[in-house]
């Protein structure tokens, strides 16, 4: 029996889940772009915190650690170090950094699906990936979870993440280009290419929509009481 398919969206979902083989949480624009980016930057680890309020506490707690978030609506959270911004990120030096991420759709959905036998944070820079680390988990079940659609949104960005990634996990042969266009092009991107909005910067949809950019997948694991996203693989060079 082959591999099987579902997609979930997250703005229609209740408090409760239950999937449980393998999960992918997809948030292309940004909240899983700016964590590949993070790990790139050298970050150990990223920690994605439902609750706000507890960021400070947990980076309190970790040794150097730095706080990344947004509020609903994509503006900077007050007080954290960074926004959720991977073009930002990319000029931080983050070696040997814990990264602790709040944001309103992304990290929601890794929280809500924590109770998966297998958890991803998955996005476009790491597609190929995420792709391969569940193809060499001998997944049966695999969910996709669609974070941005919303009622301004179409979530395009994320549905075509997922479109690309069972593309691939059925072994078909995939121009990655269309797939990058539907990022550019969805309700969301645009509002990037737009130049306009001052917390949506041209540059951080150039970076969501560099398809395997980088050489790894997320996995999330459950760490204690924590979530906590590694990196599974290596940077692609070139």
């Amino acid at each position: 029996m082959g591999m099987r398919f579902s997609r979930l969206f997250l703005n229609r979902l209740d408090s409760h889940s239950t999937a449980a083989d393998t999960v992918v949480v997809i948030d292309v624009l940004r909240s899983f772009t700016t964590a590949a980016v993070a790990l790139d930057q050298g970050a150990l680890a990223v920690y994605p915190v439902e609750d706000p309020t507890s960021v400070k506490p947990i980076c309190a707690r970790l040794e150097r650690a730095v706080s990344v978030g947004a509020i609903a609506g994509g503006a900077p959270a007050r007080g954290f170090d960074y926004g959720n911004s991977p073009s930002a990120l990319k000029q931080a030096d983050l070696s040997g950094k814990h990264v602790v991420l709040s944001t309103a759709a992304g990290v929601r959905g890794l929280h809500l699906f924590r109770r998966a036998r297998r958890l991803f944070a998955g996005s476009m820079v790491c597609a190929s990936a995420t792709a391969r680390a569940i193809r060499e988990a001998d997944a049966e079940d695999v969910c996709f979870v669609i974070t941005g659609e919303w009622v301004d949104r179409d979530g395009d960005e994320d549905i075509a993440c997922a479109d690309y990634i069972e593309s691939l996990l059925r072994c078909e042969s995939t121009a990655p280009e269309p797939f990058a266009q539907r990022v550019r092009k969805s309700d969301f991107g645009l509002r990037f290419a737009a130049g306009t909005w001052p917390d949506f910067p041209a540059a951080d949809l150039e970076i969501a929509s560099r398809i395997d950019l980088f050489g790894f997948a997320m996995p999330v694991l459950q760490e204690a009481d924590e979530l906590v996203i590694h990196r599974r693989g290596q940077r692609v060079v070139g």
